[in-house]
């Protein structure tokens, strides 16, 4: 039964813990409400957790790549440096076996001559020695064919590039270095500057001395080229020496208004203060700066052919590697004397033959001043080198366009020679002054050897092979001929002279052939003052190599210098000496039969070539030459 509880009293209350109580919103709406709220809050965290994510992993990949980049782009650089490396390395060692290659080379083949001239192996020879042809000779004729040779396949080179079209773009510069020149010489030298063809080439003719006396020259620069057409300066110093009372500042100012001057105009002449030849083309070096492609260097008496500017360029142009080019110079007064005449056969042999051989391994070792053309960015490499250049503690001021060639083969580039390009200029009619002219010449041949020699491994072994041969040769040429007049015999002495006139025919004979001239023939002729006046000459050059001074005189004066008569009088009496004391020799001894028969027909031979070339010499070149000078017929052959 169930209890009962009474009426009046309250139920038991019941436990919290028992019971879940809920709050419950007023109505539906408000719910919805927050339950949007909710779902917004929690989208906007996942796509704000997305961002931070791609964000994160953009910023990582960007790091890695620009580290990955950075280390690549080290490595590279690291790898390029390690190349470069390598390559300056490898090129040392290029380098080093080319000197030393060239070094033995050139060694050898001295140490081989030599031994084959004491040796005095013969192939041929007589009884009693009458004739011997041995191993030292063969050499000497095999230079002549083997030079011979190459000279002939450049004339064919210069041939095929004879119609070469070409851009006549490039600036070009015509530098002219005048010296009390006379007169005559110095119009004709403008007027063929006013012929050439090349288009806007600028003139700049710097004179050395500018006293009263030089004015002459700047007068007829005028004269020729238009006075309103040029501009003139007479300059009371040069780059180097100032003008009296001069300060440092007035001195700056001068060097700027000649360099304004030349730059502004196309035709300028500018006299300054002596200071010799190199000083005069400084200044015209200077002056233009790089303003201009290519720098043509001029004599003041020269005769320029009208496209002679035109074909040293085509050189220029057809090879970059080609630092400078030279012409065919030839003799504008050969007619003058016999000396003149000679001259010119010799200088034609120089260029066509010896020059020619040397171009076609592009390596001609002196650009004549009467004719060349250098890139001008290369002049500028060196400029200041090539006129402070010193010899044995003294400042050299000759042998200028000679070192200026040795100064583009010092840096790699080639020299060339194109008979395309040709000129006349004036050489002595004189002995005494032509004497003194080839010592001037032997002083910077022999000097500029010894520069020369360092470059040689960066050349064709032409270029040493030739040093070698042409630069001994006369010490070998002396120590035979001693040898002869000593210690041989009359008839060693007459076949010595043969050999001398029958190696001259020789020549001349495929000069002859190359040239289509029979002119060239009396080239033999100038063997006997190679052999009377040139041995001597070079001599005395060594002995005064380190003398200064131009060397010659202006030729509106000739000065006549008799020093160089001294060796010359000093080798006659060797050679004399030798004939006297083989003749005092032999005449202990009675001559045989077929000696004096030998003789006899020597004799005969020897007196025969002379009147036979001499009779042809009065007959038609002398003819010709008076009738050519009363013509005023001034002729540039196109050897080629």
């Amino acid at each position: 039964m169930g209890k009962e509880f009474p009426p009046s009293s309250h139920p038991p209350p019941i436990k919290t813990s028992q019971v879940s109580l809920v709050k419950r919103p007023h109505n539906v709406e408000e719910a919805e409400k927050q339950q949007q709220q909710q779902e917004r809050k929690r989208r906007l965290e996942n796509i704000t957790r997305l961002l931070l994510l791609l964000l994160r992993n953009l910023i990582e990949t960007r790091l890695n790549k620009s580290l990955k980049s950075a280390i690549c782009s080290f490595t590279s650089n690291l790898d390029t440096i390690q190349r470069e490396q390598r390559y300056m390395y490898c090129e040392r060692f290029i380098c080093i076996l080319r000197i030393l290659g060239t070094t033995l080379f050139g060694v050898s083949l001295l140490l081989g001559i030599t031994a084959a001239y004491i040796v005095g192996y013969q192939f041929i020879q007589t009884d009693n020695y009458y004739f011997s042809f041995g191993l030292y000779g063969a050499i000497l004729l095999s230079h002549l064919i083997i030079q011979s040779l190459f000279a002939y396949l450049e004339h064919r080179k210069m041939k095929r590039s004879l119609e070469t079209p070409i851009k006549l773009n490039k600036t070009v510069a015509l530098c002219i270095a005048a010296y009390q020149e006379d007169p005559d010489y110095l119009r004709k030298c403008l007027l063929s500057v006013k012929r050439l063809t090349y288009p806007g080439i600028k003139v700049v003719m710097v004179i050395d001395g500018n006293s009263e006396d030089d004015v002459y020259m700047m007068d007829i620069f005028t004269e020729i080229m238009g006075r309103d057409s040029c501009a003139t300066y007479i300059w009371s110093n040069n780059f180097h020496d100032k003008g009296p009372g001069e300060t440092e500042e007035s001195h700056r100012e001068s060097m700027q208004h000649v360099s304004q001057l030349v730059l502004s105009n196309k035709s300028v002449c500018i006299m300054q203060k002596w200071g010799g030849k190199r000083e005069v083309m400084y200044t015209a070096f200077k002056a233009l700066g790089r303003s201009v492609d290519y720098v043509q260097v001029c004599d003041s008496d020269t005769m320029l052919d009208p496209a002679s500017s035109v074909e040293m360029v085509k050189v220029l142009e057809e090879d970059p590697m080609v630092g400078g080019v030279g012409g065919d110079v030839q003799i504008l007064n050969k007619y003058d004397s016999w000396i003149s005449f000679l001259s010119s056969v010799r200088y034609w042999m120089a260029f066509n033959i010896e020059r020619a051989c040397q171009s076609y391994f592009g390596c001609v070792q002196c650009i004549s001043g009467p004719l060349g053309m250098y890139r001008n960015s290369l002049l500028h490499e060196f400029v200041e080198d090539w006129y402070n250049q010193e010899f044995m503690g003294s400042q050299c001021s000759f042998g200028d366009d000679r070192h200026l060639t040795n100064r583009v083969l010092s840096l790699g580039y080639a020299t060339k020679y194109t008979a395309r390009s040709k000129c006349l200029t004036e050489t002595p009619i004189e002995y005494l002054r032509w004497l003194n002219q080839q010592t001037r010449w032997s002083k910077s041949y022999f000097r500029e050897w010894l520069y020369n020699a360092m470059w040689f491994h960066k050349h064709h072994l032409w270029m040493t092979y030739e040093a070698v041969i042409t630069g001994f040769f006369p010490f070998f040429l002396i120590a035979t001929v001693i040898q002869l007049f000593y210690r041989g015999k009359i008839w060693n002495i007459l076949l010595f002279l043969l050999t001398v006139q029958l190696v001259g025919l020789i020549k001349s004979s495929f000069a002859s052939f190359l040239r289509g001239n029979i002119v060239m023939v009396f080239m033999s002729l100038y063997s006997v003052l190679y052999m009377s006046s040139l041995l001597p000459a070079k001599m005395f050059a060594i002995a005064t190599i380190n003398k200064a001074g131009w060397g010659t005189s202006g030729r509106k004066t000739i000065v006549v210098n008799f020093i160089g008569l001294i060796p010359v009088s000093i080798w006659f009496t060797i050679l004399l000496g030798g004939v006297i004391f083989t003749i005092y020799k032999e005449s202990k001894k009675p001559f045989s039969e077929s000696k004096q028969t030998v003789l006899i027909i020597g004799t005969i031979l020897y007196a025969c070539y002379w009147v036979l070339l001499l009779t042809l010499y009065m007959v038609l070149i002398n003819k010709c030459g008076r009738r050519k000078k009363e013509q005023q017929h001034y002729d540039m052959v196109l050897d080629v």
